[in-house]
């Protein structure tokens, strides 16, 4: 199994969110999270002072699947979440030692 964590702008999280049940996604995790990469904040406005705003909002998302899915998960959360502008977000897949289901105790893909 594995993990795919993506860090996405928020507004697109709707769209993410109906692909990946499109290609037969049922469980995810979403997280609002703050950070900056290339982006690095910008300046804004207030009472006359300008100030630099650091850490941008963006979406976490965490999505645990079959080995055999992740590239439909990827392909779709990367055509969702594309605005072709910087800040599009980034996708991390890491692998999953163990799951277990807490309500029955189930192990593996069937905790899923």
């Amino acid at each position: 199994m594995k993990k795919v964590e993506a860090i996405i702008k928020p507004f697109k999280l709707d769209d993410v969110r109906e692909a990946l049940s499109d290609v037969g996604v049922t469980g995810l995790t979403v997280s609002e999270v703050k950070g900056f990469g290339r982006q690095k904040g910008h300046t804004e406005l207030y009472r006359g002072a300008e100030y630099v705003v650091d850490f941008l909002p963006k979406i976490k998302l965490e999505i645990v699947l079959p080995e055999d899915q992740v590239g439909i998960c990827i392909e779709a959360i990367t055509k969702a979440a594309h605005t072709g502008r910087i800040g599009d977000g980034k996708i991390f897949v890491t692998p999953i030692e163990q799951v277990i289901r807490i309500r029955t105790g189930e192990e593996g893909e069937s905790a899923v």
